[in-house]
């Protein structure tokens, strides 16, 4: 699993265009995107956002249990995200 984890991660860094299957942005939040990290047992999300377009921040991570991001996830990725902005 963290190979897995470690490939993607790498995809988002290193890569201009990384395909949507790993790289999504969530709908009706406030620019958050999803890392996904698919294994033969679980799927793991990672929550972040984008600073300036150049840095991704990564805020939180879970693994996905139902077809819907939690809520509470989202909020507290929102929460770090606005937390990260203010002390900038």
């Amino acid at each position: 699993m963290q190979i897995k984890i470690e490939y993607v991660l790498d995809l988002v860094r290193f890569e201009r265009q990384v395909p949507k299957r790993f790289f999504k942005r969530l709908e009706g939040t406030n620019g958050l995107y999803e890392v996904r990290v698919i294994t033969s047992q679980n799927s793991i999300r990672i929550l972040c956002f984008l600073d300036q377009e150049k840095l991704v921040v990564l805020t939180n991570a879970f693994v996905k249990k139902s077809q819907k991001t939690p809520k509470k996830e989202m909020e507290r990725a929102q929460r770090l995200r606005h937390e990260y902005i203010k002390t900038k």
